[in-house]
Order: structure tokens, then C-alpha cells, then sequence
């Protein structure tokens, strides 16, 4: 469930960065959605029956 999940949210990242224009602002949307991420999956994690 971990890969799969970073997976998709790499993905997703990958996918909107050539819309970013400069480098610190990818940085800090990849810090960002990194952070958000690593506290979602315990709630997702859970949610699902704890795998």
C-alpha cells in the first residue's frame, strides 16, 4: 500500500510540474505535498483496515 500510494502521488506531482515555472516554487510544492502526504497515509492506512 505504501508504494502504491507514494506512487500515485508522485504521478500526480510529476504530471503538474512542467505547469510550475521555477525551481523553488516546484521545491516547495514537492516539500509540501511530501508533508502532506506522510501524514495522510497513517489516516488512509487506517481507513482501510489497518494494512
Amino acid at each position: 500500500m505504501t508504494i502504491a500510494f507514494y506512487a500515485i502521488i508522485c504521478g500526480g506531482l510529476s504530471a503538474a510540474s512542467p505547469a510550475m515555472p521555477r525551481l523553488p516554487v516546484r521545491l516547495a510544492v514537492g516539500a509540501a505535498v511530501g508533508i502532506a502526504a506522510s501524514f495522510a497515509l497513517p489516516v488512509l492506512r487506517g481507513m482501510a483496515g489497518g494494512y
